[in-house]
């Protein structure tokens, strides 16, 4: 796998890492002395909170220093993958996801966690909610290890739909989300708000899973490209025309923390997306909407359990000169005791959901996670990453599939998408353009069968 993976990120490599810097970086407890770890971190809320809760695990391990690398979504990926996959070593922990992962550790990028996992007294790696941890495994070896777990489901203002006179169904379909949209769309809040944002994690997450939903795929069994196929035509347009009539304004520049602000500022009434959402809009810190938000399953079409199944997760790079320092961090945040420390210490509403069974068991967090805790584990458990769609397919993967590829043909493809959102194309121009892009992949495919 290594000679696909390593040419699509060998040429950008010098020039993200060279633009990127040490954009967002942030280092404590820096007396000169000791062993720095230098961490790559993803700036999402719960990422966040890690990093003001690092003192302490600094001041629990003398001589041992933090250095965080904190990047927006899209740069961390590029950074990341630059770093790993040409060696450059910059890195002692990543946070990468159940995308890489795999491929990494069969690459031999990444250091065997489980051998550190079962030498360390009550981290339980049994613990981790199952699916998430065969998908960061790999011959039956974790490789990393997750900070959390996510699935994608509908939120909603239940105040809101009860004023529009609308039920909303615990599974609903997407017409009926179309029609809610619709609805409940007003000055000043929009009906829906939806990723349009460029990039493989961002627009084509949530919008995977409706082409999933409607029975599209990206290949037939045969690694013929089926991106102009009417499935996914059909899919995409109802995307695009449900974000463009009813949606945000500066869809196309809008990502999973944009949105996120949208329904937590009370700006919009419904949003699809991550599960971990939660964190930011059941905080009374950071939103406006505590209690107000009503919780609902990936909205199906044809196919039914469309939610994706993700992990940001911490990895230890092989190149790491400082793995069993960086072994000691990558526990502490991934450990029961930190899920206690976020409940107790910021709120419980904060805590990284969707990683450990026991942290559903914790009473103040069933508590706090009553309305959303039960349909995240569901969501979770009902992802099937093997079998995504309604016709076969060669990869596997439900919001992303996992092949090297697809951070560039992904990327490539959610440009367009962007481009259809923003209406500086039509759909089927986009589309026709992100077949030929999805071809060129195909053909290396068939030419190895």
């Amino acid at each position: 796998m290594t000679s696909r993976f390593v040419p699509l990120v060998a040429l950008a490599a010098a020039t993200v890492l060279t633009a990127s810097g040490c954009a967002g970086a942030g280092s404590f407890g820096g007396d000169g002395g000791g062993t720095t770890i230098t961490v790559a971190i993803v700036s999402n809320s719960q990422m966040s909170d890690a990093i003001s809760l690092a003192p302490e695990f600094e001041a629990a391990n003398p001589g041992v220093n933090l250095k965080f690398v904190s990047l927006s979504e899209n740069e961390a990926r590029a950074k990341i993958t630059a770093s790993v996959a040409t060696g450059g070593g910059e890195f002692d922990v990543v946070m990468i996801s159940n995308y890489e992962t795999p491929q990494w550790a069969e690459n031999g990028w990444l250091t065997n966690l489980s051998d550190y996992a079962q030498a360390t007294p009550g981290y339980d790696e049994d613990d981790f909610i199952p699916s998430l941890k065969e998908s960061l495994s790999y011959e039956g070896s974790m490789y990393s290890v997750p900070f959390y777990g996510e699935s994608s489901f509908l939120m909603y203002r239940k105040d809101l739909v009860e004023e529009a006179g609308i039920t909303m169904p615990a599974e609903p379909t997407w017409d009926q989300v179309a029609e809610a949209a619709a609805a409940l769309d007003r000055p000043g809040v929009s009906g829906i708000c939806l990723r349009g944002k460029p990039g493989w994690g961002e627009v084509l997450a949530p919008l995977n899973t409706v082409i999933n939903a409607f029975g599209g795929r990206w290949y037939d069994e045969n690694w013929n490209a089926q991106l102009d196929s009417p499935q996914v035509e059909q899919a995409v347009q109802f995307y695009v025309d449900l974000v463009r009539e009813h949606g945000q304004a500066g869809a196309a520049t809008s990502g999973f923390s944009e949105c996120g602000t949208q329904l937590a500022q009370g700006n919009t009434a419904m949003w699809y997306d991550a599960t971990s959402a939660v964190s930011v809009l059941e905080d009374p810190t950071s939103s406006t909407v505590v209690g107000k938000i009503g919780y609902a399953k990936a909205p199906s079409a044809v196919k039914g359990d469309n939610g994706w199944l993700y992990s940001w997760s911490l990895g230890i790079p092989t190149t790491s000169e400082n793995p069993d320092d960086a072994w000691k961090f990558v526990s502490w945040m991934t450990n029961k005791e930190y899920l206690q420390k976020v409940g107790t210490e910021l709120g419980w509403e904060r805590v990284p959901p969707g990683s450990r069974l026991s942290t559903y068991e914790i009473p103040e967090y069933k508590e706090a996670s009553a309305a959303f805790g039960q349909v995240t584990l569901d969501s979770i458990n009902g992802a099937d990453p093997l079998d995504p769609t309604v016709d076969p397919v060669p990869y596997t993967g439900v919001q992303f599939l996992t092949i090297p590829e697809f951070q560039d043909l992904g990327t490539r493809v959610s440009q367009q998408i962007s481009a259809a959102v923003a209406g500086q194309i039509s759909v089927q121009d986009a589309l026709a353009q992100a077949q030929q892009y999805a071809e060129v992949v195909g053909k290396t495919y068939q030419e190895d069968q």
